[in-house]
């Protein structure tokens, strides 16, 4: 639709594309918090913060060295370019990611990574562009150190009140619910932004934290942030698309390439090498998470910083950057899968999938109707009704197995592919449900594994 395309349209915008940008990157950080599992990520925090600062810095300086001496751009341009591409992009990661059987640590880790690191790069690439001097490199790490501990504490802050206020507040609509979510989302990064700290950091934490509070009506918040992030990408993508000029882009593509191929193959594993090191990871995970360091609209849109602060050939940067990243997309991507299955990292068979629960709240009862969906894998397959072992208070009521709903007996035996009806009342509400993920999890033996959906029974 641009300038040389069939459309014909002008558009030089960068400042404009740079905001839209920035609002649709909040969206998409909620989307992936919403959607981040806490037990998944939980064990692999402290993996995914050094690969997020520690990680990030490696990358910068062997990516910055590359752009200087392979293609002679001076240190300011190659640091800027080095600050872009070094942030994984949340979008590409959870798209892909979610659809590649990987190990659940595996994922926590790149998933987590994705969302911390936009917050340390804004910060770098903004430092880098600003007229004058940069400033001494422990006074930027003492800034960026700051920015992310209050974009933290404000995160973690605003999405704990949001969750105990969504469970405590009947709402008069249940399509309230998915605007309530966003909108506490949106409020963090407002509030992370007014205390000078990292916006990012603190929708993608609150946004995590509301995605692990069993909210009311968690599917259809689930699928309305999902349909956000989409139209945040295809906002992007069509403003970076109209913003690219096509015809200036031939001088920069080998450029692109060798950048690419120093960033791939070279900054990505080493600075995963050297941020894992602590953790003794296999290398057979290292190889999986130095290919995975996916690039998508986050680095393009990151690139304008430069064209608004008036950078000297912040437009090359700009062009450069948008082929590299189309470029590795369309590698990286595709065969994520094929090199999970040659390092043998898919996710083991016996794993057993988790529950589908929603729950709606039943206020003037005083009470919870859960709906749960036995998936396949689900060791709650073969289970009877009074195997369940559910807390006084809660009884499954109804089962709709192919279309056809009835009310279970003691003794009927749960399938693959029901659906069941639990109500329970307020204060057993939480147990119940940490019973059906145990036995979805363990089967008739989910007490004598020491499971109750959360930890070790008590």
């Amino acid at each position: 639709m641009g300038q040389d395309g069939i459309g014909a349209i002008h558009f030089d915008n960068a400042e404009l594309t740079q905001v839209i940008g920035y609002a649709a990157l909040v969206v998409i950080l909620a989307e992936g918090g919403l959607g981040t599992k806490w037990r998944e990520v939980e064990p692999g925090l402290p993996a995914a913060s050094s690969l997020a600062l520690v990680g990030v810095t490696v990358s910068v300086g062997v990516t910055a060295t590359a752009a200087h001496y392979l293609i002679d751009l001076e240190w300011r341009q190659a640091l800027i370019i080095g600050a872009v591409v070094s942030s994984t992009d949340a979008a590409a990661v959870f798209s892909v990611l979610r659809r590649v059987p990987l190990p659940a640590r595996v994922t926590g880790i790149l998933e987590a990574e994705s969302g911390f690191n936009d917050a340390p790069v804004v910060i770098l690439v903004v430092a880098f562009s600003t007229a004058g001097p940069v400033e001494h490199w422990y006074v930027l790490l003492g800034e960026i150190a700051l920015e992310l501990a209050i974009g933290a504490a404000v995160g973690l802050a605003v999405g704990f009140v949001g969750a105990y206020g969504l469970r405590h507040v009947a709402l008069p609509a249940s399509g309230l619910y998915p605007i309530a979510v966003m909108a506490i989302a949106v409020a963090a990064y407002a509030a992370g932004a007014l205390a000078h700290g990292s916006g990012f950091l603190a929708v993608y934490l609150a946004s995590m934290v509301l995605g692990n509070a069993k909210l009311p009506h968690w599917p259809a918040t689930r699928g309305f942030a999902d349909g956000l992030g989409w139209l945040a990408q295809i906002g992007m993508f069509v403003l970076l698309g109209l913003l690219v000029t096509p015809h200036e882009m031939g001088d920069d593509i080998v450029p692109a390439l060798v950048i690419g191929l120093a960033l791939t193959m070279v900054a990505r594993p080493l600075s995963v090498v050297v941020a894992l090191l602590p953790f003794r990871m296999r290398w057979q995970e290292q190889a999986l998470m130095s290919w995975a360091g996916l690039r998508g609209a986050v680095p393009i849109i990151l690139a304008t910083i430069p064209m608004v602060n008036g950078v000297e050939d912040s437009r090359r940067i700009f062009n450069i950057v948008f082929v590299l990243v189309v470029v590795y997309t369309l590698v990286q991507g595709p065969t994520l899968p094929w090199l999970a299955r040659k390092l043998r990292l898919g996710k083991s068979a016996s794993e057993a999938a988790d529950l589908g629960i929603e729950s709606a709240p039943l206020e003037r009862l005083r009470g919870h109707l859960l709906s749960v969906a036995i998936p396949d894998g689900s060791k709650m397959h073969g289970v009877e009704i009074n195997e369940l072992r559910l807390p006084a208070g809660s009884a499954v009521t109804l089962v709709v197995r192919a279309k056809e709903s009835f009310v279970p007996l003691p003794t009927t035996v749960l399938r693959r592919g029901d659906e069941l009806l639990v109500v329970a009342t307020d204060p057993v509400r939480d147990a119940a449900e940490r019973r059906l993920r145990a036995v979805g999890q363990g089967g008739k033996l989910a007490s004598w594994l020491g499971t109750d959906g959360g930890g070790p029974e008590r």
